[in-house]
């Protein structure tokens, strides 16, 4: 069964990225930070995030990280969702407008117009179809930015949470929750390492 995972790094005081985040400075302002546990040679830091990309049929973010990540110091061929560990998913993007160029066109991009519902449904849809084809369960990544995560959050689409605790404070920068309706969480697993914790939860609704 296909799930949607809200998946993101995050810092103990609450923030997705640093101050003053933009498309040529994506997580701000010291937020290289809170993914030091990405490019970490730590066993347990490789396994998670070995595991996260393979059980991604589509990956969801918003189109502030989309500009970030197509930009010119965005991805390439060694960096990026999941480089060098898997196949690459569907990627669907949240936007009011498509842009009018795509940078890194060798991924699978689309682009909803009408909302992260839609978003999340189209993502679906792609990752159950790469489930058929691969034989393997795959679930729906909400990577980020923080504002997507938070918004898919409050409206009830999340079913798991995966948070990256990294163990430093920013102070300021993009918050990942800034309000909705209450949530019960199930903790389903806590990972420590050397650079991070890494929490799962099951999200109630």
């Amino acid at each position: 069964m296909t799930r949607i995972i809200a998946d993101i790094s995050i810092s103990l005081d609450g923030f997705v990225t640093g101050p003053d985040p933009g498309p040529d400075n994506g997580l701000g302002t010291g937020g290289e930070a809170l993914h030091t546990w990405a490019f970490s040679e730590d066993p347990d830091d490789r396994r998670i995030l070995r595991e996260a990309t393979a059980r991604s049929g589509a990956v969801v973010l918003g189109r502030r990280l989309f500009d970030v990540v197509d930009g010119p110091n965005g991805w390439d061929d060694t960096s990026g969702y999941g480089a060098g560990e898997v196949g690459k998913p569907s990627f669907v993007v949240v936007t009011s407008s498509p842009p009018k160029s795509v940078r890194l066109t060798g991924l699978d991009w689309t682009f909803v117009t009408s909302g992260l519902p839609d978003a999340v449904t189209a993502a679906r849809e792609r990752a159950e179809a790469a489930s058929s084809d691969s034989g393997k369960d795959l679930d729906v990544v909400l990577m980020g930015g923080g504002a997507t995560i938070g918004s898919a959050f409050a409206a009830g689409l999340v079913d798991a949470l995966t948070l990256h605790l990294a163990p430093v404070v920013l102070g300021a920068g993009t918050p990942l929750f800034t309000g909705g309706a209450p949530r019960t969480l199930v903790q389903r697993g806590v990972t420590v390492t050397s650079t991070v914790t890494h929490l799962t939860y099951d999200v109630l609704r």
